[in-house]
């Protein structure tokens, strides 16, 4: 399954939210490529999947924090448009030559 997955952590409390900020980018990065500052695209198995949902709820803090998962499914992935800087990220390739 393909997905987008994108957070904001609250870094108010400078210590604590610092540091979930850091094991919620490290999680995704264990997973997929980062496409934008706290978004990142992953195409995972339906195991990787639950490991990555139970990493990310465990660090983040649901009273403080925003977590949000798009499952997109393969017409729409060919239909996404990228403008601006950096090259458009082919999550597959990517991976792989990692």
């Amino acid at each position: 399954m393909f997905l987008v997955v994108a957070y904001d952590v609250a870094t108010s409390d400078e210590r604590s939210g610092a540091r979930r900020l850091r094991r919620v980018a490290k999680a995704c990065t264990s997973y997929g490529v980062r496409v934008q500052k706290s978004v990142f695209e992953m195409q995972l198995g339906q195991k990787e999947w639950v490991e990555l949902r139970a990493r990310l709820l465990a660090e983040i803090d649901t009273s403080q924090d925003s977590l949000r998962v798009y499952f997109i499914d393969q017409s729409c992935k060919d239909r996404v448009e990228h403008y601006g800087v950096t090259r458009p990220v082919n999550v597959v390739e990517d991976m792989l030559a990692l």
